[in-house]
């Protein structure tokens, strides 16, 4: 936490912003990196293993991935990064839906991570861009809201696939 209060130090933020900018990055590193693996230097969070829950846990997944999007999109960041955060999302999202090998993507890939870096390098230097225009912050959370509806009507015909096997065999 040290290094948090220290990287916050650096950044231009106005009063409360420090404390949700630390909220999103606790949420991340508890979604990428909250577990150590023994004996090596890497790092896994819950995300993988939200996955591997049929069909709610890349709804949960993504609508979590959506909400620090959505919350770094109010410190007005340019188009290009936005754009780039949507980008990490929807490939998580995209590869997240193939059964186990989504999952093991997952754990590199830590779409999460990489959004808050993005949201702290722009902290770090906000002069140096300028605020995307409406329009595409719209498209933005329309994108993120299409990729959840996506992950909801996915996880219904999972589990009503399930239940219809179920029945079958019953």
């Amino acid at each position: 936490m040290a290094k948090t209060q220290k990287h916050l130090n650096n950044h231009n933020l106005a009063i409360g912003d420090d404390g949700r900018l630390v909220q999103l990055q606790r949420l991340s590193h508890l979604l990428d990196n909250a577990i150590a693996i023994p004996g090596t230097k890497y790092r896994v969070g819950l995300d993988p293993f939200l996955g591997l829950l049929p069909g709610a846990g890349d709804v949960a997944g993504t609508a979590i991935s959506a909400y620090i999007v959505i919350q770094a999109a109010r410190w007005k960041l340019p188009a290009a990064t936005l754009l780039r955060m949507l980008g990490n999302v929807g490939m998580d999202w995209l590869v997240g839906t193939l059964p186990i090998l989504g999952d093991l993507f997952d754990v590199g890939w830590k779409s999460n991570a990489r959004n808050v870096a993005l949201l702290e390098d722009h902290l770090a230097s906000p002069h140096e861009s300028q605020a995307a225009d409406r329009w595409v912050v719209l498209l933005v959370f329309a994108s993120l809201g299409l990729l959840l509806a996506l992950s909801i009507s996915l996880a219904a015909t999972v589990i009503w696939g399930l239940v219809q096997l179920m029945g079958s065999l019953g």
